[in-house]
């Protein structure tokens, strides 16, 4: 029997069982809230989003590929294409673009042209260097974590900070190979 085609980014978002996308920003954004009025320092609250991003991430891949079918992917120009267009479509309902590629291959943009987290958001003036949607940069670095790529994920642009565009950079350090716990003897 032949494995079964890979699925569309549009084809598993029509599929999945989805909350409401108001209820989910506003839950997002009183978690940030309260992050911020927990931790008062806004560097604490980035590094405390990112990292509740991470742990996400790293349960979302399994989620992944079980709904997606999607093959293992060949190189991280492969991965970064299909996060961009199965991964955000299927679990945020947008679809990323991924630009500025680096000679070697090994650091690219993600683009965000629509991002659910930022519906009725704006930040105020005491919250400057806060990312607001770090959350993000962490799932991704999460989710390639647990396909073997050790990356670094930063915010390049943000529209609630008067750019055009959402812009994630992601640097692959390294690419780690698979250890399996034991070898099997038979």
């Amino acid at each position: 029997m032949a494995p079964a085609a890979p699925k569309s980014g549009d084809v598993i978002f029509a599929s999945v069982d989805r909350v409401n996308a108001e209820l989910f920003t506003l839950t997002y954004g009183a978690i940030v809230r309260q992050l911020i009025t927990d931790l008062e320092e806004v560097e604490e609250v980035n590094k405390q989003l990112d990292q509740m991003g991470y742990n996400i991430g790293v349960r979302l891949v399994d989620e992944f590929l079980a709904k997606s079918s999607v093959s293992r992917c060949v190189d991280f120009r492969e991965t970064a294409d299909v996060i961009a267009k199965v991964g955000f479509k299927m679990f945020l309902g947008v679809t990323a673009s991924i630009t500025n590629w680096d000679a070697e291959g090994t650091t690219c943009s993600l683009i965000l042209e629509d991002n659910p987290l930022v519906d009725f958001v704006e930040l105020p003036d005491t919250c400057q260097g806060l990312h607001y949607c770090n959350i993000l940069s962490g799932v991704v670095r999460g989710a390639l974590e647990m396909v073997s790529m050790k990356t670094e994920v930063t915010w390049v642009r943000d529209m609630l900070r008067g750019d055009d565009v959402f812009e994630l950079q992601v640097k692959l350090l390294k690419q780690v190979p698979e250890e399996y716990p034991y070898k099997d003897d038979e």
